[in-house]
């Protein structure tokens, strides 16, 4: 018996079927697709986080910057003390006088050797009167400086000096306040006034107002004004008078009462020039 024959009209209709399941599968993909696709663009465009729900909410992330970021502080970020104030530091206060000391005196410990190659030698020891703020030690320390300098009295060929501490010395050099200079110098018959200094017996009598402070007609150093006491007190020990201002420009004489001005000549503290020459000026009173 023959094979059955397959209508046309069926198998025709069971082909359209299976074209229209493949293109609704091809489509479905498709959409897919494009669904992912729409995900991955809205994951890249908003903030990581849940989904939905009463979760924490995010926030901002404070990252600590590196050793080499610049930190910008606002006003009242900064709990350390504030930066040291700008205005200049004060200058040093100048000494303060003490006008009326103890009445008493330190001699300084110091000691040293003679000074100078002349035949005739003059010991001293240095006082300090209690109370004054000068330091004895120190102040032998500048008057045995000044009376070894090459410039000083032991240029004359005639003079040395020696500081001593104890035994037996020629003359003391005693710095004091001015009362008291004035009570010692006065029982001399000088007038020192509270201002200047005086050689009285055995003692140079140094004013600590001019010591510490120097003179105002005086435009050299402290130090210079120093030395100028001493050479020109200790010039009054061994012999020398007062002297005048020699001329204008010319330094003024050891022994000229530099205090009370220069009349022209220039400020100098020592008697002698480096190369030996004596500063000589006319005799004053």
């Amino acid at each position: 018996m023959p094979a059955a024959r397959r209508s046309p009209g069926r198998s025709a209709l069971r082909r359209a079927r299976m074209r229209r399941r493949r293109l609704a599968v091809t489509l479905g993909g498709t959409a897919a697709l494009g669904v992912l696709a729409a995900a991955g663009i809205a994951a890249l465009q908003l903030p990581a986080g849940p989904s939905g729900g009463a979760g924490p909410t995010a926030q901002a992330r404070v990252v600590p910057p590196s050793s080499d970021t610049p930190v910008v502080e606002t006003p009242g970020s900064r709990t350390s003390a504030p930066p040291p104030s700008s205005a200049p530091a004060s200058s040093s206060a100048p000494p303060q006088i003490v006008t009326h000391g103890s009445g008493s005196f330190t001699v300084a410990a110091a000691s040293g050797d003679a000074v100078g190659t002349g035949s005739t030698l003059r010991r001293y020891r240095v006082e300090v009167e209690n109370g004054i703020d000068i330091d004895p030690e120190a102040a032998a320390g500048v008057v045995q400086a000044v009376l070894g300098d090459k410039r000083g009295w032991t240029a004359d060929g005639s003079d040395r000096f020696q500081l001593v501490s104890s035994g037996s010395y020629d003359f003391t050099v005693k710095i004091a306040s001015p009362d008291t200079v004035d009570r010692i110098c006065g029982a001399g018959g000088l007038n020192t006034k509270g201002e200047v200094n005086c050689d009285v017996g055995k003692q140079v009598m140094v004013n600590s107002k001019r010591w510490l402070t120097g003179s105002p007609q005086f435009d050299g150093s402290l130090d210079d004004y120093r030395a100028l006491i001493i050479n020109h007190e200790v010039g009054h020990r061994i012999g020398h008078g007062h002297e005048g201002c020699p001329g204008p420009g010319k330094p003024a004489p050891a022994m000229m009462q530099q205090i009370y001005g220069l009349d022209g000549c220039v400020a100098n503290a020592w008697p002698y020039s480096a190369d030996g020459t004596y500063l000589r000026g006319p005799a004053a009173p």
